[in-house]
């Protein structure tokens, strides 16, 4: 076993959650240990839509110029096809941020640059190939953790122990927390395809009778996220390779000449989309945030936002309780209380979507027409700002209270 550590915070996770709060935690001058159990932040299922609550934190840590500098697209606009009509769905040039745009941005690059400015303060601890397995409680307490690393097992005695090890998170397994699992009727198939100069910029998605696929710029390669309903990947398999890409070509043919650069099913990620939320995000000496506390579909693609949001309003309560080792169930209850609200909108409102949009068309074999209230959005350009708000800013968007305090 190695070395036991001692630190005022430990984070279990190094996702968007994580980094964002260990790096705001160590900026304040707070001693924090971070875990992340893959040897790098490359895996190209994760979300890389970074949206203007997030760029408008950068402004405010005095980042933005060096983050921008990073690959990305931008989009300020979002249009949706509903078989024969495509819907203008969001305007983000209206909203109150320096950045009237969505930065699709690879998360891994996003992580990365975290993780390099936390590195700039002499008490930010991120341990890589290190993966949370267990609590350490004492009297009733969670004191710490235990972790897998390629050295041995690692305990790490912390005040505080956050956990942000995603939708399947070990910590709240650990911790017994009650989920509450409300569903997704999708599931989504990730692959990418070569982008050429003469196709479209458009980030923008396409619904027909029986299918729907979301298309990102990255660039030089299409992000495709293909929605099939839930558990219908052995379905996709049984009717095979070609099958699946006809299946594409009918929705985007000017893909079709290229199509052949997917040689199997290796070349196709299944995300098998969750909506769930824990009843109570704490105990004492621990604490869950993003999705370890609340999976979200990727309806919106607001998942790294919230999960952003969630880590500064943890920050911003909790770094004071923090400096003088005294954090109390109070304190994390209030972390509960500020961000639960915004995220039961959100998973309402995403329920809504696949519910009454997405479900019914992928069951459907007449071609979909949009529903009233979005020929409203196309018919009235000023709606667009209604969605624009939720997904460019979200429902109760957060600042940063944190000093910058070097240890």
């Amino acid at each position: 076993m190695a070395e036991p550590i001692t630190t005022r915070c430990c984070v279990a996770g190094g996702g968007p959650a994580g980094m964002m709060l260990g790096f705001l935690l160590a900026r304040a001058g707070i001693d924090v240990v971070v875990l992340e159990k893959h040897k790098d932040f490359l895996r190209d299922f994760r979300g890389d839509t970074v949206h203007p609550s997030t760029l408008e934190l950068m402004v405010e840590l005095g980042l933005l110029d060096e983050f921008l500098k990073l690959p990305h697209a931008k989009v300020p606009r979002l249009s949706f096809q509903i078989g024969a009509e495509r819907i203008p769905m969001v305007d983000l040039s209206h909203l109150p941020t320096h950045c009237k745009f969505v930065a699709l941005m690879p998360q891994w690059d996003f992580l990365n640059f975290l993780a390099d400015r936390g590195k700039r303060y002499p008490n930010f601890h991120l341990h890589m190939q290190a993966e949370a397995t267990d609590l350490i409680e004492e009297g009733g307490r969670i004191v710490g953790l235990r972790a897998r690393t390629p050295d041995g097992d690692l305990e790490i005695r912390a005040t505080l122990v956050v956990g942000c090890d995603g939708r399947h998170s070990t910590m709240r397994e650990r911790a017994g927390f009650q989920v509450e699992d409300i569903g997704a009727p999708i599931d989504v198939l990730w692959f990418r395809l070569s982008r050429r100069p003469t196709d479209t910029e458009e980030t923008s998605g396409h619904m027909e009778a029986g299918q729907m696929m979301v298309m990102l710029n990255r660039g030089d390669y299409w992000q495709c996220a293909y929605v099939i309903p839930k558990g219908g990947i052995d379905t996709v398999k049984r009717e095979g390779l070609e099958a699946f890409r006809e299946r594409v070509a009918t929705l985007e043919p000017f893909l079709r000449d290229r199509l052949g650069e997917l040689k199997n099913f290796d070349d196709i990620k299944l995300l098998t989309v969750a909506i769930d939320r824990l009843r109570e995000w704490h105990r004492d000496g621990l604490l869950c945030i993003g999705d370890a506390a609340h999976a979200m579909s990727p309806v919106g693609g607001v998942g790294v936002n919230l999960a952003v949001q969630d880590a500064v309003a943890a920050a911003n309560i909790l770094c004071e309780p923090l400096r003088s080792n005294a954090v109390s169930r109070q304190h994390l209850a209030a972390v509960q209380e500020r961000r639960v609200f915004p995220m039961r909108v959100i998973q309402w409102m995403q329920v809504i979507v696949q519910n009454k949009l997405l479900s019914p068309a992928l069951s459907s074999k007449e071609r979909p027409k949009p529903p009233f209230v979005l020929q409203l959005v196309r018919w009235i350009p000023l709606l667009r700002r209604i969605p624009a708000r939720l997904i460019g800013l979200g429902v109760r968007p957060e600042h940063i209270h944190t000093p910058e305090r070097p240890a």
